[in-house]
């Protein structure tokens, strides 16, 4: 499969990149970066000692040379690359977060037209950690009081992370519920005693934290908690190639990592 890449002089980027040139079954076809770039023009490779032969560009019909385009960018930026992969018949991999009702639906829009793989984490471990969420929450679904803990890098701009909202949604789901008629956002003041059947978040950013993410089900004498920790980018790159080879053959349809993986 030939693959473009998205915000391609990024932390995430270069790990795409990376991880597309060690593949044996994959090629790099096109690399994207945001007009103005420093990066425009460069070998998309030159980062990682590489000489690739693709220079990164703002021209989104350079997606005309590619099978699949794997983003990991911003809302508004993935929208209009979405845009183009329609045009040119390209299908995507979307692990951008931060999507609000109206690109959400775009993005399901665009699914009609092309294959689409949109989930906020494309980690393995994390999608396991999902299933393990499903189960626990349907044997714990009373008497137990919900808490999502996540952890990011200084540099995230949404909050809660697109994973820590998807495990509350597996947990609602599990209830029965809508997550937005059960989440607790923020906790400030004299909030009084807490509602039972309700699911809190809550946020860190620091430093360079990968991604941490921890749900915990209190019960009275007891507390399980669920964690799933990242050290490294590259479990997100893997699965984000797990995710476009799981593409190829498909028209359109829109998937997320548990249809990837069989879950």
């Amino acid at each position: 499969m030939r693959i473009a890449i998205a915000g391609a002089n990024g932390r995430m980027g270069q790990m795409l990149i990376e991880a597309v040139l060690k593949s044996d079954d994959l090629q790099l076809a096109a690399a994207l970066s945001i007009k103005g770039s420093d990066a425009l023009g460069r070998d998309a490779g030159a980062p990682l000692g590489k000489q690739t032969g693709v220079l990164i560009t703002d021209d989104l019909d350079a997606l005309a040379g590619a099978d699949c385009l794997i983003d990991f960018t911003r809302p508004e930026g993935t929208l209009d690359h979405l845009k183009a992969c329609v045009k040119h018949g390209v299908k995507a991999v979307i692990g951008t977060t931060g999507f609000d009702d109206n690109g959400r639906a775009a993005i399901e829009v665009a699914a009609q037209k092309t294959a689409i793989v949109f989930a906020p984490n494309m980690s393995v471990g994390v999608n396991a950690t999902l299933k393990l969420l499903d189960m626990a929450a349907r044997i714990l679904n009373a008497g137990y009081d919900v808490e999502v803990f996540e952890a990011h890098h200084r540099n995230k701009v949404d909050a809660p992370s697109g994973t820590a909202l998807k495990m509350g949604e597996t947990i609602a789901s599990a209830w029965e519920v809508a997550l937005p008629d059960v989440a607790t956002w923020s906790r400030h003041g004299d909030t009084g005693v807490r509602k039972p059947g309700t699911i809190g978040f809550s946020v860190l950013r620091g430093g360079d934290i990968v991604g941490d993410h921890t749900v915990s089900f209190c019960g009275i004498g007891e507390r399980i908690e669920i964690t799933h920790r990242s050290s490294s980018r590259a479990t997100y790159a893997e699965g984000a190639l797990r995710a476009a080879r799981f593409l190829e053959g498909k028209s359109n349809g829109l998937y997320d990592m548990q249809s990837v993986l069989g879950l």
